[in-house]
């Protein structure tokens, strides 16, 4: 009786051609993590590859289509791991635990060989047509899929309950942003950092008994000051603060290569003899949306430490702030999605004072521990978690109803301030 040859069989044609493949988005994705698609080049991944450039088109054509398939194959791969935890467990809480500590493990399987490097779904909105709608379809159903884990706990009662929507864009806003940090981890402490991190999501912040729910509303409304037709100084101010709001808004919306300046001169209702008058080039007003950005949270972060109260108090106004200034007219707030089309000299820059920021924000945990508010915690991780939720906030419209800000910021975070699991 004949037998069929093993598909890892050296002559099997079609295999070689998926392990190449495979390879080759595995290779791609490293090189857009860490340089991002604008500076990587398809000559770039042919010779880390060993592969000429004739030889990766047989494969993939432009750029774009390449970044499809990193983003398709990473999205598989998040859905088939769904798939194996949904046959091993049937424990909601189970199965959002191993959904959250797979992304620690996709990581660190990387590093160490043992599997494909993910691609950061950092540009889906720069995609175009049928590409963006298949990416984008696919991102729902992972996002519907641990919504359902949420629902389910909520249900049997094993989890608290909460907003779930808003506890989903939180928990894959997390996880989003694991490989922005953990290469600060040493590799033989990620298995225990992933298990602190869901500690901090299952237990929450707050170390008092029931649930927190801050006394009165955090969110202040800037007061509009009138200015004088002849202060130069003041109108050339609001002219580029109104460019770097717009830039931001199509930054974050269409990704830093499907922005184009004369769109955003053209949605300003200027004209581009004016624009460009204000704005040199694409990269300086996409690295002065940064700035822009980092100046608001900054402070909002002055005003959270001049405030009288605890360090968990501190910690609430400061992310119920940040949250109203993303999704108002005040806002939105850059998306660190476009981090990588700056060049390393500049993006060095925007990370060590968003390190600076952030350091700040720990600053309001680490006083909640010292004053009995905040239980104990490694301050480095949750402030991480808060943060890769906080990037992940903008446009909470699209994902829920939103009739009241402040009580959207507070079901948003309501998971790091109380946790998922029910409180004593």
């Amino acid at each position: 009786m004949s037998q069929e040859k093993p598909t890892a069989s050296p002559f099997n044609r079609s295999a070689q051609h998926d392990a190449k493949r495979a390879a080759i988005l595995s290779q791609a994705a490293k090189l857009f993590n860490y340089k991002g698609s604008r500076a990587t080049t398809l000559q770039d991944i042919a010779a880390t590859l060993g592969l000429t450039k004739t030889s990766l088109y047989y494969y993939v054509k432009t750029k774009e289509e390449l970044i499809y398939q990193c983003y398709m194959a990473a999205l598989q791969h998040h859905l088939r791991q769904m798939d194996a935890i949904e046959e091993q467990y049937d424990s909601p809480l189970e199965r959002t635990r191993a959904f959250f500590l797979s992304s620690f493990d996709n990581w660190l399987a990387a590093q160490e060989g043992r599997g494909p490097h993910i691609a950061a779904l950092l540009e889906i909105a720069s995609l175009k047509g049928p590409h963006r709608k298949e990416v984008e379809a696919s991102y729902i159903a992972m996002f519907k899929r641990l919504r359902q884990y949420l629902r389910d706990g909520v249900a049997d009662g094993s989890l608290r309950p909460m907003e779930c929507t808003a506890a989903t864009r939180a928990i894959i806003g997390s996880v989003d942003w694991v490989f922005s940090w953990l290469h600060k981890v040493e590799r033989n402490r990620v298995q225990e950092t992933a298990e602190q991190a869901f500690d901090v999501l299952c237990r929450g912040l707050y170390a008092g008994r029931g649930d927190y729910r801050p006394a009165s509303p955090a969110v202040t409304t800037p007061v509009s000051q009138y200015v004088h037709g002849f202060d130069r100084e003041e109108q050339n101010r609001l002219k580029q603060q109104a460019f770097y709001k717009a830039g931001t808004w199509f930054f974050n919306k269409q990704g830093f290569n499907g922005t184009s300046l004369d769109e955003i001169a053209e949605h300003l209702n200027v004209s581009k003899g004016a624009f460009y008058y204000h704005i040199k080039n694409k990269e300086d007003l996409l690295y002065s949306c940064y700035t822009y950005s980092q100046d608001a949270i900054e402070r909002i972060y002055d005003e959270a430490t001049a405030l009288p109260g605890s360090g968990l108090e501190k910690v609430a106004h400061s992310c119920r702030q940040v949250f109203h200034l993303q999704n108002s007219e005040e806002g939105p707030l850059i998306r660190y999605n476009t981090i990588t089309a700056l060049p390393m000299k500049r993006r060095r820059e925007i990370l060590e004072r968003t390190d600076a920021s952030s350091a700040r924000f720990g600053s309001f945990i680490r006083q909640g521990i010292d004053d009995g508010s905040v239980r104990e915690v490694d301050v480095k991780i949750a402030q991480q978690l808060i943060a890769g939720a906080i990037n992940a906030s903008m446009e909470i419209g699209l994902w829920r109803r939103v009739d009241d800000l402040d009580s959207a910021a507070y079901d948003y975070f309501d998971i790091f301030l109380n946790g998922l699991l029910p409180r004593e």
